[in-house]
């Protein structure tokens, strides 16, 4: 027995239709229906093929991977792909990346400048009256508290935070900078999940318009629409404070 009639013989002991897979998976009946009949021509790719897998064995109350180890010897096995090939976006991001400040250059012209103040005041007097051999300073060339505020740099953010909701069903793959799988799975609706990494974080959602993100403390809503498949990827500095 092939992996499509396994899954479909299950589907129906499980009392379930097509219909209420795709609205549980969010793939679309056509999808589900090819491969019931062992076509996977559908599915975009190997990738996408073991995904559907997983969904549809894990609404019908199966474990997946012995149906993706069959179709890894079916069809080779898993594609080499490197990190950065996986998670290269398909479609144009909404947020911007920027490049975090060189913090150190510009504490550095700071400094600089503090220090040919001090000495211009030194040298020249400034005018300003002495009393007993000492300069008297009057309160308005005190610095004030804002001056002294503006000249100390706001560190950035060392890690990338990434908070899931899930509205509606999604299959999930979470990676970090280097490649290396961090989760892996179906999210069902209410569902939370949350990421924290040093680097980047790299997310495959399987439905755009069924999660919503929080990246770094910001509420991004939902990235994409209902079944939209999205690569997305985010650093620390994303996205950028309101």
């Amino acid at each position: 027995m092939g992996i499509g009639e396994t899954l479909a013989e299950q589907r129906r002991e499980a009392g379930l239709t097509v219909k209420y897979v795709s609205a549980q998976t969010r793939i679309r009946e056509t999808v589900i229906r090819g491969i019931e009949n062992n076509d996977f021509s559908m599915c975009g790719g190997d990738f996408y093929a073991r995904g559907h897998i997983r969904s549809i064995s894990q609404v019908i109350g199966m474990d997946p991977e012995p149906l993706v180890r069959e179709y890894d010897q079916a069809h080779g096995g898993p594609e080499t792909l490197s990190a950065v090939t996986a998670f290269e976006p398909e479609i144009p991001l909404r947020i911007r990346e920027r490049r975090a400040p060189n913090w150190s250059a510009a504490m550095m012209i700071a400094l600089a400048f503090v220090a040919i103040y001090g000495l211009v005041r030194v040298f020249s007097g400034d005018g300003t009256p002495t009393r007993a051999g000492r300069p008297t300073t009057s309160p308005a060339a005190q610095p004030t508290s804002a001056t002294q505020d503006r000249s100390v740099p706001v560190l950035p953010r060392k890690q990338v935070e990434l908070k899931v909701k899930a509205r509606r069903s999604s299959w999930l793959d979470v990676r970090d900078a280097n490649g290396k799988e961090i989760f892996s799975g179906l999210v069902r609706p209410g569902d939370v999940k949350q990421w924290t990494a040093t680097r980047r974080l790299r997310i495959l959602i399987g439905n755009g318009g069924g999660v919503k993100l929080t990246v770094n403390g910001k509420d991004l809503g939902s990235p994409g629409a209902s079944g939209e498949v999205l690569r997305l990827s985010f650093g620390p500095g994303q996205p950028e404070p309101a």
